[in-house]
């Protein structure tokens, strides 16, 4: 008898647990402000493969994993990500001003620390290129150049 309650107990408990994990799918599609986010981050990504066209007269499928360039994708996901909160939360509550902060410090951050590291890689390029071919560091891959923004990619939306 006591090893048919402790059955019972287990697949109740299996099912609960079960429940919780089914519960979860239908609550993340209906997270907006995630599905916004992520939205976004794709176009823009999606679209730097267009604009990449449009300045070079080429296709470059890697604009849809690189960063740096225009649009930012960085800026468009959490400009969506807090203003698909402040839409649903209200924009007078602590959760919209955490994202605006979080925002703020990412597009601080593609414009100014991210830029300059890309600048200085491209100096670094351009150093290593001049080396003699003998030196040990003339052979190295150079480093990635487009890092971050200009304030104008940052502000501009697609």
């Amino acid at each position: 008898m006591g090893g048919i309650r402790a059955l019972a107990v287990a697949a109740s408990s299996e099912s609960s647990s079960l429940s919780g994990a089914v519960a979860f799918y239908p609550s993340v599609f209906h997270n907006y402000p995630l599905f916004s986010a992520a939205i976004a981050f794709a176009l823009a990504q999606s679209i730097k493969v267009f604009t990449t066209w449009y300045k070079e007269r080429r296709w470059d499928a890697k604009q849809l994993i690189g960063s740096g360039g225009m649009p930012s994708s960085h800026s468009a996901t959490v400009t969506a990500l807090a203003v698909a909160i402040g839409l649903q939360d209200g924009f007078g509550g602590s959760i919209f001003a955490a994202a605006m902060i979080v925002a703020c410090v990412v597009m601080h951050d593609a414009f100014g620390v991210r830029l300059h590291a890309g600048r200085q890689a491209e100096v670094l390029n351009q150093i290593v290129f001049e080396l003699p071919l003998e030196h040990p560091l003339a052979n190295t891959r150079p480093l990635r150049e487009l890092l971050g923004h200009t304030p104008l990619q940052v502000c501009r939306m697609p």
